[in-house]
């Protein structure tokens, strides 16, 4: 594999933090001096700063995001969730959850895992509650739920379930980006709250906004045994 990816996957730094090393000299790969996006493997002698680089211990976190803050591990982007977050080590968000919604976010530094839940095909779950600015009838209920047309994608068929006349759950099995916002505004409707409250097999129940937990024993074995 790439030596940014085998980086990630020991949960040393982000991909894009590794073109950094590189560039800085600070990466020796059997004796030489790294390259840029270098193929390397397990067996090889890899130093960082001199010393051997060991998988990290593995970090799974589940956060209820406020709304204002970005979902981006880019520390020079405003209100980033890495400096909201302050852990003292590497993580990253797994996937993203716009700026102005709330709700879980899981943080990680295991790459591997990541990617198992981010990848499409796999159509995890996803649920969320949303209110829009005036009531729906059934036949939102009904149109957003067999699929919609977003940015020239149709969307999933997907779970619907009326909470109130302007608040309802969804559950997706995809996550194209602001899809809930766009799939309401192709109906006529503008989302003015949205929280994610699971993700698979994870809850936001017991996690007040802004605070997090880490993951149990349990739930990073359920996750990784998908």
């Amino acid at each position: 594999m790439r030596i940014n990816k085998l980086f990630s996957n020991y949960g040393i730094c982000s991909r894009t933090d590794v073109n950094r090393l590189v560039e800085e000299n600070r990466i020796i790969v059997n004796g030489k001096l790294c390259l840029p996006g270098q193929w390397v493997e397990v067996e090889d002698n890899i130093l960082l700063d001199n010393d051997n680089i060991k998988a990290r211990d593995k970090i799974y976190i589940a956060l209820n995001k406020p709304a204002g803050i970005t979902c981006t591990a880019e520390k020079s982007v405003e209100s980033n969730i890495i400096d909201f977050i302050n852990f003292p080590g590497y993580i990253f968000p797994v996937g993203r959850l716009d700026k102005n919604s709330k709700g879980l976010i899981l943080m990680t530094n295991d790459g591997e895992l990541a990617n198992n839940i981010l990848e499409s095909k796999n159509e995890h779950e996803k649920e969320y509650i949303v209110t829009v600015n005036k009531p729906f009838d059934d036949f939102f209920i009904k149109g957003m739920s067999e699929g919609v047309q977003v940015c020239a994608v149709m969307t999933r068929p997907c779970k619907v379930i009326m909470v109130s006349n302007d608040t309802f759950r969804i559950i997706l099995t995809q996550g194209l980006n602001k899809q809930i916002r766009r799939m309401a505004k192709a109906f006529g409707y503008t989302v003015i709250s949205l929280e994610r409250t699971r993700i698979i097999n994870i809850k936001i129940s017991g996690i007040d906004v802004g605070s997090w937990r880490y993951l149990t024993e349990i739930e990073v074995s359920e996750l990784s045994n998908l």
